[in-house]
């Protein structure tokens, strides 16, 4: 088996360290950034669209770095289902906060309708279409300084090796890829269906705990740094940090959603783009940054299975969830309804889910494989028209179809993983 991780040295055990001036710098300029949206809401001044897009905004990244520090340093206390419970939901508050915002909103307001899952799939499509490729460029950039060491073989530095236990994660999401496409089919997401994909996700975070555990994760940069720290102050830095983060994303959610819709007009840009593009790169930059920077250490597999993991969650609790804010905001219709133009976009997001499961389903990611994926990401900025939104969906399914014929051994254990007794060895 090819693996372009590379064992890290043993570590000697020292006494816990102080977190350094730099590290607490960095958050100090975090919370600066976000002070100021802070500032707004209590006061309820908004200026301009604009300048409150760029606020409340920033306070969002702001925040959503805090809490990938601190969700990634807390494994270091927690352990088991609670912390895959725990750390899932608020990895992915930035981007929920914005779109049940929308969802809830739609409620009352048929005119959020369209923006409701704009969100998820603009984000969805983001995370495969460039933060998968990303992992594995990084990772098989980083292999050939090992090759050229002589530490691993050449054909390192053409493929990256997932680890076995993503064949779990990879498992459930080809179901919800598939499950997906009855979105569209009916031109909703039914109240019955946001609770069947809440029970998958509960199914998912159960089934997770029970994987072994392959021992400690080495934590890196600003986690590091934070899990470094004594038992009692590492806590307390990494509640107050969860409380910070969490307060500043509650009060910045709503008007930075408003700002999105109401710039489209200021700037001469569409709303919607504002609303499925803007937004994810806010939310999803802490994500990525910390997947890369696994993915420099060597760490490739692990870095590309957070970002699987973050699919999985995506299509299963953060799509589940639409319907019931939309519901608890005055929807009557008995789920969240979607027009022309959101069943478009979710064809295409869900025909791309199916290329990725095609294409990782091996537990192997080529070089060329990463390539397509950002160009056919790329294309859907130029091809804007229906028709060609269409066929670059039956695309997305064609090349999934004679992806899988060539991997059609590894279908049915990938299949069989979500469903496979607990502890029992991974095909």
């Amino acid at each position: 088996m090819i693996d372009t991780s590379t064992p890290t040295p043993a570590r000697e055990h020292a006494p816990p360290a102080r977190m350094g001036r730099s590290a607490w710098g960095r958050i100090a300029i975090c919370i600066v950034v976000a002070l100021p949206a802070v500032v707004f809401r209590i006061s309820g001044s908004a200026p301009d669209p604009v300048v409150d897009l760029f606020v409340s905004g920033g306070a969002v990244v702001a925040a959503s770095f805090l809490l990938a520090w601190a969700a990634e340093a807390a494994q270091k206390d927690i352990s088991g289902a609670l912390a895959i419970a725990i750390l899932a939901l608020i990895a992915v508050l930035p981007e929920y906060a914005v779109d049940l915002y929308y969802a809830f909103r739609s409620g009352s307001d048929p005119a959020y309708e369209q923006f409701a899952a704009a969100n998820m799939t603009g984000s969805n499509r983001l995370l495969l279409g460039f933060g998968w490729p990303l992992v594995v460029i990084v990772s098989l950039l980083v292999a050939r300084r090992y090759v050229r060491a002589g530490a691993l073989p050449a054909s390192t530095t053409k493929v990256l090796q997932l680890e076995r236990s993503s064949r779990l994660d990879i498992g459930f999401l080809a179901l919800l890829a598939v499950v997906a496409f009855l979105i569209p089919l009916t031109g909703s997401i039914p109240l019955w269906f946001g609770f069947v994909l809440l029970a998958a996700f509960a199914a998912y975070l159960w089934r997770a705990s029970k994987v072994p555990d392959d021992g400690e994760d080495e934590l890196v940069g600003m986690a590091g740094d934070i899990a470094s720290m004594p038992q009692r102050a590492r806590r307390w830095t990494i509640v107050g940090l969860f409380v910070v983060a969490a307060a500043v994303i509650l009060s910045s959610a709503e008007p930075f959603a408003e700002a999105l819709v109401a710039s489209g007009g200021a700037l001469g840009i569409d709303s919607y783009f504002l609303v499925q593009w803007l937004a994810p790169l806010a939310t999803e930059a802490p994500e990525f940054i910390v997947a890369a920077l696994f993915a420099l250490r060597g760490m490739g597999g692990a870095a590309i299975g957070t970002l699987i993991a973050s699919k999985v969650n995506q299509w299963s609790l953060l799509v589940g969830s639409l319907p019931i804010a939309h519901v608890l905001g005055g929807g009557t219709t008995g789920g969240l309804p979607l027009d022309g133009r959101q069943v478009e976009e979710f064809v295409l997001t869900a025909s791309q889910t199916v290329l990725g499961v095609a294409i990782i389903i091996a537990l192997r990611f080529h070089r060329w494989s990463a390539l397509a994926l950002v160009a056919l990401f790329a294309v859907q900025f130029v091809v804007t028209d229906t028709g060609g939104r269409w066929v670059l969906s039956a695309v997305h399914v064609l090349l999934a179809v004679a992806v899988l014929w060539v991997n059609r051994a590894s279908i049915l254990p990938t299949l069989r993983a979500p469903f496979r007794r607990a502890g029992a060895p991974a095909a």
